[in-house]
């Protein structure tokens, strides 16, 4: 194996091809820190799981903003949902947008499940899209309807259990994680892992099921590429 010469990995002891290929690991399946340790040690590579946490803490924010900041322009169709996660013995709830394609928009951790919390996932999505969506499409819940009253009131809101079905399936890899930590301990750290896991996963989200065997693999071999540009090393062989 050889390092890149990428000043974000000067002064450590391993590979940059090893830390990149351990952040994501961690980030882009349903793996604990140990889980990773142990496939790093099949591999030949000992390490500790500590070691993964402060690769994956040192390195995977900066990896998760140089996606966002690559990423394409996004679908102007919003789907937006929540879902209670226990964290700390305490509920809380995940507010998620994603566009019609599939992509992770935003997420945003929150106690309440009120207007409030609905105007502060809005306006934090306005913020970073840009932009208004063409289309809204919530459940039933009323803080969305008056969210959108006083955030975005000339968007068209279409209210359907039965049509968002797409953002309560994006909420599946959250809850894989959720089930392998044996829940969530701090709402501040769900939050960071999912700003930094939310990019990676809209990079490698492919959908197989709408292209042949050749155009899949030619869009995995992009998405590596574009992995390779934005972590500073290719994953290690």
């Amino acid at each position: 194996m050889t390092t890149r010469p990428d000043p974000r990995y000067a002064g450590y002891r391993y590979p940059a091809e090893i830390i990149a290929t351990a952040v994501w690991l961690y980030f882009r399946f349903p793996l604990s820190l140990r889980m990773v340790e142990e496939l790093l040690a099949a591999r030949g590579i000992t390490v500790s799981y500590e070691t993964v946490r402060q690769w994956a803490r040192k390195f995977g924010p900066e990896i998760a903003t140089r996606l966002r900041r690559r990423a394409l322009r996004r679908g102007d169709k919003w789907h937006l949902d929540e879902v209670v996660l226990t964290i700390g013995g305490r509920k809380h709830h995940l507010w998620r947008a994603v566009d019609q394609d599939g992509f992770v928009l935003d997420v945003l951790v929150q106690s309440r499940r009120d207007t409030r919390a609905a105007k502060r996932l809005l306006r934090k999505l306005l913020k970073k899209q840009g932009r208004a969506p063409r289309v809204l499409i919530t459940d039933k819940l009323k803080a969305y309807a008056a969210a959108k009253r006083a955030i975005m009131p000339g968007v068209e809101h279409r209210q359907h259990k039965g049509l968002n079905n797409r953002v309560e399936n994006s909420h599946q890899p959250t809850r894989r994680r959720e089930r392998q930590r044996k829940r969530f301990k701090d709402p501040a750290q769900v939050q960071r892992f999912l700003a930094i896991h939310d990019p990676i996963a809209n990079l490698f989200h492919l959908r197989r099921d709408h292209s042949s065997v050749t155009d899949y693999r030619k869009a995995r071999a992009q998405a590596f590429q574009v992995w390779a540009e934005v972590a500073g090393a290719p994953l290690a062989a």
